[in-house]
């Protein structure tokens, strides 16, 4: 039986010069993965083969979602309160084309408020009593624009509705690019396996094969991080001095997956946050053992051969 087992290193010692790293590098732990090349020693008889793909997908569909809070003395007047301000708001959304909008009912409360309550000779008591009503709705709007989402900001903050809770991206496309990176990665690992091949110098056609694959998808609402940006002095100061600190701004940006660990990527360049799908696939090769036993046979001429007969 004629066993072969190898492992495949590759070391890059890259030198980065950069004029502009930006302020994120003022925090205090930069969690960059490392860059050391680290690869599991082979097991006997067996070959591991991956490929990762990587798509940065532009959507075409948002849903922004925002939050509406009114009180009011009584029921009635909380309900056309905002009523009122959330139909104002949308006069203008509405006349836009391929908008959407639905208007979803979170909650409807009433509110206590705290009655002070004196007696001689006891402790001041404090009673609740009800105050009025808080509903809340959240309005949602449907457009396939990202730029009309700053004229709805606009419109709505009119009529003080200012909490945008979020945006969902969705793209109409995911199906099919789905399988431009599987079909991609697939074409890949097939390359991968004949180079393997080449340099095994043998086949992997009889070998048993096993495969394994995957998604994840990334949106951008899950890939926002934050950080502060700013230079403390360092001073020398007693115990007993007073320091006043000022709140430092925190910064929050979107930081989509770095493509570096991938072995192919569709749109690489990422001007604005995006849907990111990642594939990988999986391909173990298993050398079939054969156990063989080894006859020999006299002929009539009472000459000796050989004949390996599978078990």
């Amino acid at each position: 039986m004629k066993s072969l087992t190898f492992i495949a290193l590759l070391s890059i010692n890259t030198i980065c010069y950069s004029q502009v790293s930006g302020n994120i590098n003022y925090r205090t732990i930069n969690d960059f993965s490392q860059n050391a090349v680290v690869v599991s020693p082979p097991r006997d008889g067996e070959i591991y083969i991956n490929v990762k793909g990587m798509a940065n997908v532009k959507a075409d569909q948002f849903v922004a979602i925002f939050s509406v809070t009114q009180t009011g003395k009584t029921q009635t007047e909380a309900n056309q309160i905002i009523d009122e301000r959330i139909s104002e708001s949308l006069k203008q959304i509405k006349l836009q084309k391929n908008v959407e909008i639905f208007t979803d009912m979170i909650s409807f409360v009433p509110v206590y408020d705290y009655e002070t309550v004196r007696k001689l000779f006891s402790k001041r008591t404090y009673n609740e009593i009800p105050k009025g009503f808080e509903i809340k709705k959240n309005i949602h709007i449907k457009f396939s624009n990202a730029q009309q989402l700053d004229g709805f900001i606009k419109n709505l903050a009119e009529n003080e509705i200012y909490d945008l809770v979020r945006v969902d991206y969705y793209s109409t496309k995911l199906d099919d690019i789905k399988k431009e990176v599987s079909a991609k990665a697939k074409t890949m690992l097939a390359e991968k396996v004949k180079s393997y091949e080449t340099i095994a110098a043998q086949t992997f056609i009889n070998e048993d094969k096993t495969f394994s694959d995957g998604f994840i998808t990334k949106l951008p609402v899950e890939m926002y991080k934050s950080y502060e940006a700013y230079n403390s002095s360092s001073l020398d100061l007693v115990r007993s001095s007073n320091i006043n600190q000022v709140s430092k701004n925190s910064t929050i940006y979107y930081q989509p997956i770095f493509d570096k660990d991938f072995d192919f990527v569709l749109n690489p360049v990422v001007l604005e946050p995006v849907i990111q799908i990642m594939y990988e696939v999986k391909m173990k090769i298993k050398k079939v053992q054969t156990n063989k036993k080894e006859y020999l046979i006299m002929n009539s001429n009472g000459d000796l051969k050989s004949f390996n007969i599978p078990k």
